[in-house]
């Protein structure tokens, strides 16, 4: 059980609970499969990764390194994000100069 202290400073927790059911699903949609694939990866090696089919797998985890894995998530996941923006902005300005040479 979290101390006083450590429930007043736990802005990331603060902040998960403030955002609206509606931002959280939008935020929760994955963009694409391939950034589906990566976050999955990402978090697979974090986790590590044995086959369900031959192992039972537990993990425990404190609410600290949970918070951790929380954060590297989200990091990871507003980067793929830009990423996708980049490559679809970058696509669209490449099909703009194809279809009006100068």
């Amino acid at each position: 059980m979290l101390g006083a202290s450590e429930l007043e400073t736990n802005h990331l927790w603060e902040y998960v609970q403030s955002l609206s059911p509606e931002v959280v699903e939008q935020l929760s949609l994955p963009t694409s499969p391939e950034a589906r694939q990566v976050m999955e990866r990402n978090i697979l090696g974090l986790l590590g990764h044995l086959p369900s089919e031959h192992f039972r797998v537990q993990i425990t985890v404190d609410r600290e390194h949970l918070g951790r894995l929380l954060a590297s998530a989200m990091v990871s996941g507003y980067f793929l994000r830009n990423v996708e923006q980049r490559y679809a902005l970058d696509n669209y300005y490449r099909s703009l100069q194809d279809s009006n040479p100068s």
